[in-house]
C-alpha cells in the first residue's frame, strides 16, 4: 500500500480548471440560498467523549450505530515542522516504517492481518502532524486494539527493513518532486519563502538527508514523538463507549509517557521584500506558484481566509478562473490554496499559462485581482456562496465514521480542543464583506509574497522567457 506525504494540491488545482475555447464565458449560476441560521453541530446533537489515561494518551469517542463499523484514527502530534537539517523527512519515514514491523508483528504483517479481517489502513504525514486511520467492521475492532498498541510501544526498525524502505522513500520523491513540476515549484516556493521557519524544508525530506538517514536517529524520534502523551486516538461509529474505553486503556494504558517533546523553534523574521525562484526544467508552457505570508490557525482571521480561498479559488466561478481562464484567457487554469497550521504558513495561488504566455502577464493578472478584491471586496452573492460552500463541505465530512475521525482528530490537535469544530460554521456565517477586504489587504502584500516560476527548457537545454 503506497503511504504518501502530504505536499501539494496545485495539480489537483490545475486539473480542476479546464481550459476555455474562444470567448465563452462561464454559466451563470443561480443566486445561493442564505444560509440556515441554527447551528450545524452542536454538543447535545453530536455528542463526543473525552478522556486522558495516567500516561497521557486523549481518547475521543463518538457513537454511531448507523453502520456496523468503526473507524479508527491515532493523530500524533509530530511533523516535518518538528524535524531539523539532516534528518528531515524523518516524520514522512516514520509513516512507512510503522507498517513494516513492531516487538509482536512482523513486517508487512499489519496490512494483512488487517485486510484478512476485512479492514483497510492508511496514513499521511504533514508540517504538523502525522496521522494514521483504519476503518474496520465494529466486531474486528480489537484486532485494531492490539495491532496498533504494539507499533505504539515499540517498534523493531530492522536495519534491513530499514535500508529497503528508504529506498522506497527516494523513489516517492523522485515521483512526487524531482519528475514532477507542480512538486518542484512547491518545494522552491517554500524553501525560498521561509528562512528560519521549519516549514522550509519539505515533508518528505531533502533527498541528502534521506540518504545519511542514521538508525539511532530513528531510535531517539520514536522514543520522543511516538509516546503515548504525544498522541491522539479517535474512535467513531459502531461501539459502546464504555467497553471500548476499558479495552483502550488495557492495551494502550501500560505503554509508559515520555518527557514531553520540546517545542520546534520557529525564528522566522519579518519579510521586507519579494523573494522569486526559478526552476528550470523541460515543458511545454509556463507555470508558477505564489505564496503570501500568513497566519497561524491561532488568528481570528483564519475564517476570513478560508472564504477568500473560496472566492478566489474555488471552481470556474471563482474570481481567478473567471479573470485567466475565461476573460483574459491566458492561462489553463489558476487556483489557490490556504491550510490551517500551526505556524505562520503561505496563502498560495497555483496558475498554469497557456502556450506561449508568460509568468509576467499571468503574475499581472493575478495582482489585478487580489488587488480589485481588497479595494472592493466580495459582493454579497460571492461572500454567501462562499459560506455555503464552506458549510456544506464541512456538513459532507461529518457524514462518515472516517470524516468526523479526520475533523476530531484535526480540531483536537491543531486547535487543542475538538470543541472548536461546534463553532467552525458560526465563525464563517459572522464574516463581512468589509472582514474579506481588510484581510485581503493585510495578507495580499507585494512585499510579503514568494514567487516560484517554471523555466521551460527546450530539447537543448535554452530556457523560455518566464
Amino acid at each position: 500500500m503506497a503511504r504518501t506525504a502530504a505536499l501539494t494540491l496545485a495539480a489537483a488545482l490545475i486539473a480542476a480548471a479546464p481550459a476555455a475555447s474562444g470567448a465563452a464565458k462561464a454559466p451563470a449560476n443561480p443566486a445561493p440560498a442564505a444560509a440556515a441560521t441554527a447551528s450545524v453541530l452542536t454538543p447535545a446533537g453530536f455528542p463526543v467523549q473525552r478522556h486522558t489515561l495516567p500516561n497521557g494518551l486523549v481518547v475521543l469517542l463518538h457513537e454511531d450505530h448507523s453502520v456496523p463499523t468503526v473507524t479508527f484514527w491515532q493523530w500524533y502530534r509530530v511533523g516535518s515542522r518538528n524535524e531539523r537539517p539532516g534528518i528531515t523527512g524523518i516524520s514522512h519515514y516514520f509513516e512507512h516504517m510503522m507498517f513494516n514491523g513492531s516487538k509482536n508483528v512482523a513486517p508487512k504483517e499489519y496490512d494483512r492481518i488487517i485486510e484478512s479481517n476485512g479492514g483497510f489502513s492508511n496514513a499521511f504525514t504533514d508540517y504538523d502532524m502525522t496521522a494514521y486511520y483504519e476503518d474496520i467492521a465494529s466486531d474486528r475492532l480489537e484486532v485494531l486494539f492490539r495491532l496498533d498498541a504494539d507499533r505504539m510501544a515499540g517498534l523493531t526498525l530492522d536495519p534491513k527493513v530499514l535500508a529497503s524502505e528508504i529506498e522506497v522513500v527516494k523513489e516517492e520523491r523522485r515521483l512526487r518532486v524531482e519528475n514532477d513540476i507542480d512538486g518542484m515549484l512547491d518545494e522552491q516556493l517554500y524553501a525560498a519563502a521561509f528562512v528560519a521557519s521549519p516549514y522550509g524544508w519539505p515533508t518528505i525530506g531533502w533527498m541528502v538527508d534521506l540518504e545519511h538517514m542514521k538508525r539511532d536517529d530513528l531510535v531517539e524520534y520514536f522514543r520522543v514523538y511516538y509516546a503515548p502523551n504525544n498522541c491522539i486516538l479517535v474512535l467513531t461509529g459502531d461501539f459502546d463507549s464504555k467497553t471500548v474505553l476499558a479495552q483502550v486503556t488495557k492495551y494502550f494504558g501500560p505503554i509508559p509517557a515520555q518527557k514531553a517533546p520540546e517545542k520546534p523553534v520557529n525564528a522566522e523574521p519579518l519579510q521586507n521584500g519579494e523573494r522569486r525562484v526559478e526552476v528550470r526544467y523541460p515543458a511545454e508552457n509556463v507555470s508558477f506558484q505564489v505564496g503570501y505570508k500568513a497566519p497561524s490557525v491561532a488568528d481570528a482571521d483564519v475564517p476570513v481566509l478560508d472564504l477568500l480561498d473560496s472566492i478566489l479559488g474555488d471552481g470556474e466561478s471563482s474570481r481567478l478562473h473567471q479573470s485567466l481562464v475565461y476573460e483574459k484567457q491566458i492561462a489553463l487554469g489558476a487556483g489557490s490554496f490556504f491550510a490551517k497550521r500551526l505556524e505562520p504558513t503561505l496563502f498560495e495561488f497555483v496558475v498554469e499559462m497557456k502556450p506561449g504566455r508568460t509568468a509576467a502577464e499571468g503574475d499581472s493578472a493575478l495582482v489585478g485581482v487580489l488587488d480589485r478584491l481588497a479595494r472592493e471586496g466580495p459582493t454579497t452573492r460571492e461572500l454567501q456562496k462562499a459560506k455555503n460552500l464552506l458549510e456544506a463541505g464541512f456538513v459532507r465530512s461529518l457524514k462518515t465514521n472516517n470524516g468526523v475521525g479526520e475533523q476530531l482528530g484535526f480540531y483536537e490537535h491543531v486547535y487543542s480542543d475538538y470543541r472548536e469544530m461546534y463553532r467552525a460554521v458560526d465563525r464563517y456565517r459572522a464574516v463581512t464583506a468589509e472582514d474579506c477586504k481588510r484581510v485581503a489587504r493585510s495578507v495580499f502584500r507585494p512585499e510579503r509574497r514568494t514567487i516560484s516560476v517554471l523555466v521551460p527548457l527546450a530539447e537543448d537545454g535554452a530556457g523560455a522567457a518566464p
